[in-house]
């Protein structure tokens, strides 16, 4: 069996039902149709080969609303050449369980497989959950159930261990604008591509919440075109448009790292939200952030890259529009953070000294020495172990001889800089003390 057929999307055949919901209308039926999900259902992936194989067993689709749960269970059915009993929790009890079963049992005694959907399956209590085991384990359905909720703590554990959960992934804003344009088509509308963005944007990886949304901007398009102004209406903001990779997207990010690096938080924040509407990445507005922490703040307050990693995890594990609190804070945090790029400074000094120098040897005295030979050659020899002199400094050279008294890193004196400032004084001083030949460069 393969997952591409011939046979065309169900929104492109003329007898299907204007009338109803976009969102159904775009339903796909193959698989080269559907978007996402790539991690269960790309090329070797454990669902698509079960699939490929007509192994299927009982299943738990786990993930956000919108991102194909339902679309999926159909596409299974569909591809397996079973019965497809869709069946909600919601609007369900132990009768109409046993009803359903029942006419499974008799399909399956006639040769036929029955998948059985059952939406929403945490809403079911125990008892219910209960009453699909010996369905289950006879053969007499497939289930598949989503839920929105973790299974682990809402699908009882003998259901659980009799079906594989398989985890899906809110939709990427790219994929949703996939989408978005393939229904352009049914609605027979022209749309910008930033406008997709927005209502992709605005969606939060919801596909249904997405076509619900172009679908109430399509009743106010005008002569075929959806422009700002009906976006505008149907999300009840302003939109910001701007292009990802152009012009105005580096402008943006310049202003947000220059009002960071000149310790003005307001302005921090105003940039950050320009970006934050207009539907920038928050993934890489975490990246640019943490950069600054590392290029213009370094060790004036080691803690900012804390801070950073930290609101990067955050926008990650919360998404919109939780996470982009932790990008204000983060935004606010580095612009008040004492500046130091000394650090920065450093590394390409210590660059250019290498691209500019003969690459010497390893001294002896810093090499390892494993073996008897080894110490035989010289390998360690004159090592100073530092725990083993007072205030662990010893007065070993560690740079090689084209490069002795070199001192790449000048800290400032600014917040923990001026601390560590003070400390390389010192050692720098002991150490020229204790190798009075060397040359101070």
């Amino acid at each position: 069996m393969s997952l591409f057929d011939t046979t065309p999307p169900e929104y492109a055949r003329p007898e299907v039902d204007a009338r109803r919901p976009l969102a159904e209308r775009m339903r796909p039926e193959k698989f080269e149709d559907f978007v996402g999900q790539e991690h269960i259902l790309g090329p070797d992936k454990p669902l698509r080969a079960q699939i490929e194989r007509d192994e299927l067993q009982s299943l738990i689709l786990w993930g956000p609303p919108g991102t194909g749960k339902t679309t999926l269970a159909r596409l299974i059915a569909r591809l397996t050449k079973a019965d497809f009993v869709p069946f909600s929790a919601v609007l369900s009890g132990i009768k109409e369980i046993k009803a359903v079963m029942a006419d499974a049992e008799r399909s399956r005694r006639l040769g036929r497989r029955t998948v059985l959907f059952v939406d929403e399956i945490h809403r079911f209590n125990r008892a219910q959950q209960d009453a699909f085991l010996p369905y289950v384990e006879r053969g007499d359905i497939i289930l598949i159930g989503a839920t929105t909720e973790n299974p682990s703590f809402e699908v009882v554990s003998a259901l659980l261990s009799r079906a594989k959960v398989y985890a899906l992934r809110a939709l990427a804003v790219e994929e949703i604008v996939t989408l978005l344009e393939r229904a352009l088509t049914v609605l027979r509308l022209e749309a910008p591509r930033e406008l997709l963005e927005q209502i992709a944007v605005y969606s939060n990886g919801d596909a249904r919440a997405a076509y619900n949304l172009l679908e109430l901007a399509s009743a106010v398009a005008r002569e075929g075109q959806l422009d700002r102004q009906a976006v505008e209406s149907v999300l009840g903001r302003k939109t910001l448009l701007y292009d990802k990779g152009g012009e105005e997207h580096f402008n943006l990010i310049s202003a947000l790292h220059k009002s960071v690096r000149s310790s003005d938080a307001d302005a921090a924040l105003y940039w950050l939200a320009r970006m934050l509407e207009s539907g920038e990445d928050r993934l890489y507005l975490a990246r640019r952030l943490m950069r600054m922490a590392i290029e213009d703040i370094g060790l004036a307050d080691p803690r900012a890259l804390e801070q950073a990693v930290a609101a990067q995890q955050a926008v990650h594990f919360l998404g919109t529009p939780e996470g982009d609190q932790a990008l204000a804070q983060l935004a606010v945090y580095l612009a008040a953070a004492p500046k130091s790029d000394a650090a920065y400074r450093a590394l390409n000094a210590a660059i250019e000294a290498v691209r500019k120098n003969t690459a010497e040897p390893v001294p002896m005295q810093l090499r390892n020495a494993p073996t008897k030979p080894m110490k035989e050659w010289g390998y360690g020899a004159e090592y100073q172990h530092a725990h083993e002199f007072a205030d662990a400094m010893n007065s070993m050279e560690c740079l090689p001889d084209n490069l002795r008294g070199v001192e790449f890193y000048h800290p400032t004196e600014r917040g923990t800089e001026q601390r560590i400032s003070q400390r390389l004084q010192e050692i720098r001083s002991r150490r020229k003390q204790s190798r009075p030949d060397q040359p101070a460069k």
